[in-house]
């Protein structure tokens, strides 16, 4: 195998995460590594929220359909596009070490979202991170808003809003942490599955990536998306529901919480477990049948009616 091919969306933050993934494969692989870039339904589809778009694997589909056809030898993601089935053949081999998985409040001139003034605009496509604030401050109004890390700050510097709600992860690897007013504390926001992690996948018949991909893999990423990303299996969770789940690993140990929140944020189902890092998928279920028998399988039912 003289080269081998990334497959990875076009933009900037994409790039930058195909690019750290070629970086560590570098002192493995004496070939040549090259990045293609594919075009993803989600990228050519801007001026819809991704919740009205309905369609999972927004970010991801045409990258795994060029891993099935071995057009790329493997692919790099944001953890937290990855829908939660994979298709039949490919395999989440690998994570890199997580990054602040929380999320950031960025304002000209609010330090926190508790200085923001009554009513305040509020940036973000996204129906988690919606509910979770108006269940603090049912008084915000928020504003949809797509497209790159860079495109979203320079319509807050118009003044199309007053905050802007993104990944700490995203805005830390561009280099633009500065621009960031208050990490909203867990307790407040919850992240989405995945968040924070560099997700690498692979055709599960290729011993050759398979076994590269497993020396640059944190054993830690790998739990804590497995017990995530169960939980938001057994809920049939994506983009069209607001759910946040975060794990830790301590040792032998994994620690879950997760919420499911109704639309206007006025109902919110919590629930946390703990077990042993061999049963993470286990505990992820475990989780989510809580939640669904505590009051989140109602308020599901309503959001898909």
């Amino acid at each position: 195998m003289k080269k081998l091919t990334i497959g990875t969306r076009g933009s900037k933050l994409a790039l930058w995460q195909a690019n750290y993934i070629s970086s560590l494969l570098k002192d493995l692989f004496q070939g040549q590594i090259e990045l293609k870039i594919i075009k993803t339904k989600g990228d050519k589809i801007l001026d819809s929220p991704l919740a009205k778009i309905g369609d999972k694997g927004l970010f991801v589909k045409e990258i795994e359909t060029a891993l099935l056809n071995k057009e790329v030898d493997l692919a790099v993601h944001s953890m937290k596009d990855l829908p939660t089935d994979i298709p039949s053949g490919l395999t989440i081999c690998g994570a890199t070490k997580r990054e602040d998985p929380r999320d950031a409040f960025i304002s000209l001139n609010c330090t926190c979202l508790n200085d923001l003034p009554p009513s305040a605009k509020v940036a973000t496509s996204s129906l988690r991170r919606k509910s979770q604030l108006l269940n603090l401050r049912s008084d915000l109004t928020f504003v949809d808003i797509r497209g790159n890390v860079e495109t979203r700050l320079k319509k807050l510097e118009e003044g199309q809003f007053d905050a802007l709600i993104m990944a700490v992860a995203g805005v830390k690897r561009l280099g633009l942490e500065s621009v960031i007013r208050q990490v909203i504390p867990t307790e407040i926001s919850l992240p989405a599955v995945g968040q924070g992690m560099v997700a690498v996948e692979a055709r599960e018949d290729d011993k050759k990536i398979l076994g590269l991909i497993d020396k640059i893999s944190q054993p830690e990423s790998m739990i804590m998306g497995a017990a995530e990303r169960a939980l938001m299996k057994r809920l049939e969770g994506g983009c069209q529901v607001p759910i946040g789940a975060l794990a830790d690993v301590d040792g032998q140990m994994v620690k879950m919480r997760a919420m499911v929140a109704s639309l206007d944020g006025k109902e919110m189902v919590k629930g946390s477990i703990e077990g042993p890092t061999s049963e993470a998928a286990a505990l992820g279920v475990k989780l989510a049948n809580e939640l669904l028998a505590s009051g989140a399988g109602r308020i599901l039912e309503e959001i898909r009616s």
